[in-house]
Formats: structure tokens, C-alpha cells, sequence
């Protein structure tokens, strides 16, 4: 699949993550990444962010997501419809 306009989901209430994706012509994966429990949990968020994106076949991307304590089904479910909202 590919990305071929920039795209948004999800807010910047508490417990929710707004993820922001562009097309990357660098041809891989570029993830920007802003969260209130970042010492806490930055790895996992990106682990979240990074497999989902793997699962749904996308080898070029730019991800900016500002995080303020999403769990990670919301992660997911948030990556998911940017993905799809920029195809």
C-alpha cells in the first residue's frame, strides 16, 4: 500500500494520541514521536506505532504522534485510520 496525501486521526484529549502521516519519498518507515509518559513508556509506543504500520504493509511513511497516554489498542485503532484516510 502507499500513502499518497497527508493525513490525521484522533485528538489531543488525555488518554488519547493524534497521529499525523505524510508520504515519505526516502522510501522507509520515519517516526517523530511526543508523549507525556515518554520515560515510562516511549518504547512501547513506538513498538505499538511501528508494528501496526508493519501489519498493514506500509514501507514508506513520516509519523508524527503526539501521545498523552493513549492505550495501545487506541494507538493502533488511531494509526490504522490515518493509514487509511491517506490512501
Amino acid at each position: 500500500m502507499e500513502i499518497k496525501k497527508v493525513a490525521k486521526s484522533g485528538t489531543l484529549e488525555s488518554n488519547d494520541i493524534m497521529i499525523m502521516i505524510s508520504p515519505n519519498e526516502n522510501g522507509k518507515v520515519e517516526l517523530e514521536l511526543e508523549s507525556i509518559v515518554m520515560k515510562q513508556f516511549g518504547k512501547q509506543i513506538e513498538k505499538t506505532i511501528l508494528e501496526k504500520v508493519k501489519e498493514l504493509g506500509i514501507e514508506s511513511i513520516t509519523i508524527k504522534a503526539q501521545d498523552k497516554g493513549a492505550l495501545d489498542y487506541t494507538i493502533k485503532a488511531r494509526v490504522q485510520t490515518a493509514i487509511e484516510r491517506a490512501m
